[in-house]
């Protein structure tokens, strides 16, 4: 199952890497993408739950890194206003040229 970090920037500036079992970020986050602070909370915690779950699929067990994350993301989203704007500065690895199409 490959693995991928997405980098955001949050609204005052400052960078946070975020970690997924999975790449099912891809399908709820988009490279250079504007989210608020909300949006970006629950789409974030979806996709983590989903890649978890993918997880448990393989393997039998929950994903504790993807709990982790999405209690990072939700300890640094509390920091600011729901409708402060969060971007998506990276997603690495890309997704496959052919599953992009």
């Amino acid at each position: 199952m490959p693995e991928m970090i997405v980098v955001v920037r949050w609204p005052d500036g400052a960078l946070q890497q975020c970690y997924s079992p999975s790449l099912v970020m891809h399908d709820h986050l988009e490279v250079d993408g504007a989210y608020t602070v909300a949006d970006f909370r629950d789409r974030s915690t979806w996709a983590l739950a989903e890649a978890s779950e993918r997880v448990r699929a393989k393997y039998g067990f929950a994903c504790t890194a993807a709990a982790e994350t999405t209690a990072a993301i939700d300890r640094s989203a509390r920091r600011y206003a729901p409708d402060a704007v969060v971007r998506v500065v990276s997603m690495q690895p890309p997704l496959p040229k052919e599953a992009a199409s």
